[in-house]
């Protein structure tokens, strides 16, 4: 797990590296690699490199260069299979001088090109400047694990970086774009191309870019694909061949040539990592857990439950509600976005927590994504079935005493029954994702001012969802909704987890999301993942017999937080100043009278969580890196 960085200059822009600014860059992203810095400059292009030394930490340092010096490349993350090439490599010719993966990712350049990307099973980013081509490839991994940024200028020069932060310190300004802010509002975070920063844009999962001397093209080299379906003979024989996938996928990443763990959260999926890592391991797994005092944001006793039965080497942390708020602005400034997710905050303190032993972890993320584990799956199927056929299950004079009554109803039974085909159309933007939206489109309509609307082009906070299920070749909704999740929420999820263990200098692994497990994951029939009531049914009899019944049978949790309660209590302070204040409504995006109905409504009990987060992260975001205010 690394940092890269670098610039490309074209003809046209008549410039050449300055090597300060590829150490600024460098440097801005420190927290990525405190092991080692490396800068290569040549005329019109610089690279720039940050190591957490993982394998081979004797050598492998980068920019790393092939045996005649015509390549150039700087690495993030980690290929599982590199070793498999070496021998093969090797007989072809070609002379390694480290074990490490980046090599051989070199040497695969050399035989294939740009190809090179779909022989590697891992998580990855790399920049490749090949001086005989004079082009510069950049890839980033299937599944998008490892992150990958880039501003293409008008005269046709590129600055990338691991993070958005570094290419201000090639003279990037940071401005809003307010184009995005919409899906932002929505979403948790841009599920396309676009950031929250005008002209930066990602690198998509699974794509390569490769420029030359100012021309741009990118190619999709991956996808998720859900057919054919695997035919059903015997569906022990599936399970078994599917337990076999994910194994083998946890088993591949504990390649490391120093110490390393796992999150255990207590849930199926971190249970199911600690299960097959006992087997693998000699020693006992490094386990490290976080949770708050409260009880209802406390799962510590599922975790120590798997701790016991796996005999691990368990350790805990407890985050106090001044802790949380007191290290906020700067992990703000980490995630370089205003932060999606409320979980990111413990997900660091239990990362700073796993450094003081280990330098990787294993993670549950993606899950959920590959096998249905949202509630929010089965309640969109459901509302839909029953909305189609709403004249059998709830007459219109039911539904229209339902719309008519609902707002004198308490809060809770509103909150529910607004959300159901009772009261709403039944078709999917209302029943999923404006139902599980942070901000759907009617409360944006009243939040935004109207001059921010003016600098809006597509209003639609779902326009990227709607294009992903239009282009999936998945037959069935559940398959879609799949499909546009992994593309967009796993999407932030992941860099919800690469940034706060990054933050904290630590490596994470993610083995659901292996994309050989993915594939065969995908061309499921549906019932291996959500049967009745029953989510992620293919894990769950995967692990029968393995894990503990209160872990198989427990309802799904997610990580809560009780930001609300503390918002309404001992930090209201926290909404004054970033919410209420006058600096905060006076910049004129949001409607002032909104905000503080919003706030009036959250401390009169409803449940405005996830707003209130999004808009005191907006704020923090916005005064350190549109404002450059130092607030950590």
């Amino acid at each position: 797990m690394c940092g890269i960085a670098g610039i490309a200059f074209s003809e046209k822009s008549r410039r050449r590296i300055d090597e300060s600014v590829l150490r600024r860059m460098s440097d801005a992203i420190h927290h990525r690699g405190p092991d080692d810095a490396g800068i290569f400059a040549s005329e019109n292009i610089g690279l720039a490199h940050r190591r957490l030394a993982i394998v081979d930490v004797s050598a492998g340092f980068q920019p790393m260069t092939n045996e005649d010096n015509s390549l150039q490349i700087v690495f993030n993350g980690e290929i599982y299979n590199h070793a498999d090439f070496r021998d093969e490599l090797v007989q072809k010719g070609h002379v390694y001088k480290t074990h490490c993966d980046t090599e051989t990712i070199l040497h695969l350049y050399e035989e294939h090109g740009a190809s090179c990307v779909e022989f590697l099973r891992g998580m990855f980013a790399f920049a490749i400047w090949d001086s005989a081509k004079k082009e510069l490839l950049l890839a980033r991994d299937r599944l998008g694990v490892k992150p990958l940024y880039y501003v293409a200028d008008e005269n046709g020069s590129l600055v990338f970086a691991s993070e958005i932060k570094s290419l201000f310190e090639a003279g990037i300004k940071p401005e809003i774009n307010f184009a995005a802010l919409p899906d932002q509002m929505a979403n948790h975070g841009t599920t396309g191309e676009e950031t929250l920063f005008r002209n930066v844009k990602r690198l998509l999962p699974g794509h390569f870019l490769i420029w030359k001397n100012g021309e741009i093209r990118i190619k999709k080299f991956w996808d998720v694909t859900f057919q054919p379906k695997i035919a059903v003979k015997n569906e022990r024989d599936l399970v078994e061949e599917w337990r076999g996938l994910f194994r083998r996928s946890v088993e591949l990443r504990l390649m490391a040539d120093v110490p390393l763990g796992m999150f255990l959260s207590g849930g199926i999926d971190s249970s199911a990592i600690a299960a097959e890592m006992a087997t693998l391991v000699k020693e006992p797994i490094k386990t490290f857990s976080v949770a708050f005092a409260e009880r209802e944001a406390n799962e510590l006793e599922y975790a120590r439950l798997v701790s016991r039965k796996f005999k691990t080497d368990h350790h805990e942390i407890t985050v106090s509600p001044q802790e949380f708020f007191d290290i906020l602005p700067k992990l703000v400034w980490h995630e370089d976005e205003p932060i999606g997710f409320l979980a990111s905050v413990p997900l660091y303190f239990v990362s700073k927590l796993a450094q003081q032993h280990v330098k990787v972890v294993l993670t549950g993320e993606g899950s959920d994504e590959l096998l249905g584990g949202y509630g929010r799956y089965r309640k969109t199927l459901l509302n839909l079935a029953f909305g189609e056929n709403y004249e059998s299950f709830a007459p219109r004079r039911l539904r229209s005493a339902v719309q008519s009554g609902i707002g004198t109803l308490p809060f809770a039974v509103k909150n529910k029954l607004s959300r159901t085909f009772l009261n709403l159309p039944s078709d999917l933007e209302n029943l999923y994702f404006d139902n599980f939206a942070v901000f759907p489109r009617k409360m944006q309509e009243r939040l935004l001012s109207e001059e921010t609307k003016t600098r809006i082009f597509e209003t639609n906070p779902y326009s990227n969802l709607k294009d992903y299920l239009n282009e999936t070749d998945a037959a069935s909704l559940l398959d879609k909704l799949l499909y546009a999740d992994t593309k967009t929420y796993l999407h932030e999820l992941l860099m919800k987890q690469d940034q706060m263990s990054m933050a904290a200098s630590i490596e994470s692994r993610v083995p659901f999301l292996d994309h050989k497990l993915v594939e065969f994951t995908a061309r499921l029939p549906e019932k291996f993942k959500i049967r009745g009531k029953t989510t992620k049914w293919i894990l769950r009899e995967a692990m029968r017999g393995v894990l503990p019944s209160e872990i198989l049978t427990r309802k799904k949790m997610g990580f809560p937080v009780p930001f609300g309660n503390w918002l309404r209590g001992e930090f209201r302070s926290v909404v004054d100043e970033f919410v209420l204040s006058e600096r905060a409504l006076n910049r004129g995006i949001f409607d002032a009278d909104f905000v503080s109905e919003i706030v009036n409504r959250h401390n009169a009990g409803e449940n405005h969580d996830e707003r209130m987060w999004f808009l005191i992260n907006f704020e923090i975001w916005q005064r350190q890196f549109i404002e450059g205010e130092k607030l950590w």
